[in-house]
């Protein structure tokens, strides 16, 4: 069985006239008001990066979103907090906007270009926040400095940093610095009283590791001020279906219990091998009543702290390899994939059959399946390789509150317009959130141990999943959120299962060590 990750970009899509999420109202909100670019050849770059901003203000009290073309005056004073994400170079910004922006005593965070055009709105901007923009720094960054945790930053991310000057040290605080290669560095971002300046779009070639975290922390300073450090941990079990060791699963679940670490099972609740992929060509199907043994350790493991996930029906589609063998949990379940000569997935798109009936039903017959077994219907979904369309994400959340996983936004999913399924946009979060899709989300932001390279994508281990946690510590509320196979444990190889046990372990105990403390799923 197969674990897949997938390297995720965005794609164009026309932005309406007026959103449906955007505001005109000038009551008080405890909403953050998210403005963005919709110009040029990269105009829907600015959708894209503000659904990642709008998913991530979910964890605080929510979004209105508006392109600035559509900006209306009055609209920064009645929110929270103002994030501007300036994607294109010298988008058109009203007039109202900029003066509404220097106006306000409410938090504001600025976010890469553009950041000239409120400096020439303001005749004293330099006497009045003691910096000014310069030129845009295009040397080799691959690290950017926050509170004293090191993040990286992808080398393939050529688009510059725009630099900082004349900083006067009494009223301006650098609350990151960028690294250059040859180790010199320069401000990533600052602060002067409520306003908040970011150099660079902190989405670009986001990662695990990198500055992304930083950007997720300094939305607490604009949104929750107040909220106090903590760290909390999560461990999620995941492919657990009817063809498992239930000897295995007791294992697990009494190595977690020792722990005192309460865990999740992602499970699926009907095996499918259409076409005998693993079964010398005879096709196979297991219910999960069919599996008793795996039922009774499932029990097993909900008394001893574990939480049931449902992880899919079948994580396959029809017959057809989606991407490799059509068989569950290998494939893709609610989106079309597959391998490039290259060997890295490509994601195709929603399946034919897409539709929020095609969806239910899906969901119903999981539903079914668990009862069969008689077990309780999970509460939290997982989509398979957390990939659905935006028809799916939105039949799910009328089935499920919570989703715990990553997931897909494409372009058109923020302004309601038609999704482009083209080059979909991923993201992970590094605590709970409430979706543009309207779900609460779980954070995954670790990933999982795997031994074996594929599909162009390396190796992980403990190690890389305990530094990833050190990093995370740079989000005050933040969560270290990571997945196991037990499959690894099923191998016939001795020496792969005590090496797939010894990583999850030092996983375990060193993000303890990191000054975590685990929790339930449904805890937070």
């Amino acid at each position: 069985m197969l674990s897949v990750v997938l390297t995720l970009t965005a794609v164009a899509v026309l932005v309406p006239a007026l959103p449906a999420s955007a505001t005109t109202s000038t009551s008080t909100s405890t909403k953050a008001l998210v403005v963005y670019d919709t110009t040029g050849q990269w105009g829907f770059l600015g959708e894209v990066y503000a659904t990642q901003v709008a998913n991530l203000a979910g964890h605080f009290g929510g979004y209105d979103a508006v392109p600035a073309s559509h900006y209306t005056s009055g609209q920064v004073g009645a929110h929270a907090a103002t994030i501007y994400v300036g994607s294109t170079y010298d988008e058109p910004l009203p007039s109202a906007f900029l003066q509404d922006v220097l106006a306000t005593t409410k938090p504001v965070i600025w976010v890469n270009y553009n950041i000239w055009k409120l400096e020439a709105a303001s005749p004293t901007w330099l006497q009045d926040r003691g910096w000014q923009s310069g030129s845009i720094d295009t040397s080799t960054v691959t690290e950017v400095r926050y509170k004293g945790v090191s993040l990286t930053r992808n080398t393939l991310n050529a688009g510059g940093i725009v630099g900082t000057q004349s900083l006067d040290s009494a009223s301006v605080t650098v609350l990151a610095q960028a690294v250059r290669d040859d180790g010199t560095t320069f401000p990533w971002a600052v602060r002067t009283g409520n306003f908040t300046y970011i150099g660079e779009i902190p989405f670009a070639y986001e990662s695990e590791n990198d500055r992304y975290l930083a950007f997720s922390d300094l939305l607490f300073d604009a949104l929750a001020p107040q909220t106090p450090e903590r760290h909390r941990a999560l461990v999620r079990l995941e492919d657990v279906n009817p063809t498992d060791n239930p000897n295995v699963l007791r294992q697990l679940a009494d190595y977690f219990s020792s722990e005192n670490v309460p865990f999740s099972v992602g499970v699926i609740p009907y095996y499918v091998d259409p076409n005998g992929y693993y079964n010398n060509g005879v096709p196979e199907k297991i219910h999960l009543k069919d599996a008793p043994d795996v039922v009774a350790a499932l029990k097993y493991m909900q008394s001893k702290g574990g939480t049931i996930i449902m992880h899919g029906y079948t994580h396959q589609y029809s017959n057809v390899a989606n991407p490799y063998s059509g068989v569950t949990a290998d494939d893709f379940e609610f989106y079309l994939s597959h391998v490039d000569a290259n060997n890295n997935v490509q994601l195709d798109g929603p399946v034919p059959e897409d539709s929020t009936t095609w969806a239910t039903n899906r969901i119903t017959a999981g539903f079914k399946e668990f009862k069969g077994a008689g077990l309780a219907q999970p509460t939290i979904f997982e989509f398979p390789h957390y990939a659905g369309s935006v028809t799916d994400y939105k039949a799910i959340a009328a089935k499920f509150k919570v989703r715990y996983e990553r997931a897909l936004y494409p372009a058109g999913a923020l302004s309601g317009s038609t999704p482009n399924y083209q080059q979909p946009n991923g993201q992970f979060f590094p605590y709970p959130v409430r979706d543009i899709y309207g779900s609460k989300v779980v954070p995954e932001d670790v990933g999982n141990y795997e031994p074996v390279s594929y599909n162009n994508h390396p190796t992980r281990f403990a190690t890389d999943m305990v530094a990833t946690a050190h990093r995370d510590l740079a989000v005050r509320d933040g969560f270290a959120s990571f997945f196991f196979h037990p499959y690894l444990l099923e191998q016939a190889d001795s020496t792969a299962v005590a090496t797939a046990w010894q990583n999850l372990q030092d996983t375990i105990t060193g993000i303890k060590g990191a000054g975590y403390s685990f929790v339930a799923a449904g805890s937070v």
